[in-house]
């Protein structure tokens, strides 16, 4: 009887370690892509996140609903970087209207108008355009190690 009450928290101690592990798995992963971008771009924690909140928001905004969660699928912490993002404003004057127009051309008009609201994101983030060249080969390198080359060709479609 003492054998089997052994075995039984044996049990439970491995299914509570297993799950504590996989839990912090997932969270490192989220971990390295904000202290890559923070190391390799020399940005803080914040730009980090948000900007790619920002880049993720755009694919929300951009690829089919069925698209978009095979991408939310392959990246932990999905939730995190959208709420991470800034904040979309009325969009106004020139840019906002042309912007607009873009976006419902379609085709590569409407990926340069989601481009125009990336830039503007990372503006209110206190980072320009170059950071945001710099920022979309990461963001693709971690997507391509979370979900492959079919999740991260999704993405490339929006962002190169």
């Amino acid at each position: 009887m003492k054998r089997i009450h052994i075995r039984a928290a044996l049990f439970c101690l491995s299914v509570f370690l297993m799950a504590g592990l996989g839990t912090s798995v997932g969270h490192a992963g989220t971990m390295d892509l904000i202290s890559t971008l923070v190391n390799k771009l020399g940005i803080t924690e914040k730009q980090a996140e948000g900007g790619t909140g920002a880049l993720f928001q755009n694919a929300k905004d951009n690829l089919s609903a069925e698209d978009f969660k095979k991408v939310s699928d392959a990246v932990p912490g999905m939730d995190g970087y959208l709420a991470a993002a800034p904040k979309a404003e009325p969009k106004s004057g020139i840019e906002g209207a042309l912007g607009s127009t873009l976006s419902s051309l379609g085709g590569g008009a409407a990926k340069a108008g989601g481009m125009l609201d990336l830039k503007s994101a990372f503006s209110k983030l206190g980072m320009d355009s170059s950071t945001l060249g710099k920022f979309v080969p990461e963001v693709l390198d971690f997507v391509q190690s979370e979900g492959g080359q079919s999740v991260v060709g999704l993405l490339k479609g929006l962002w190169q």
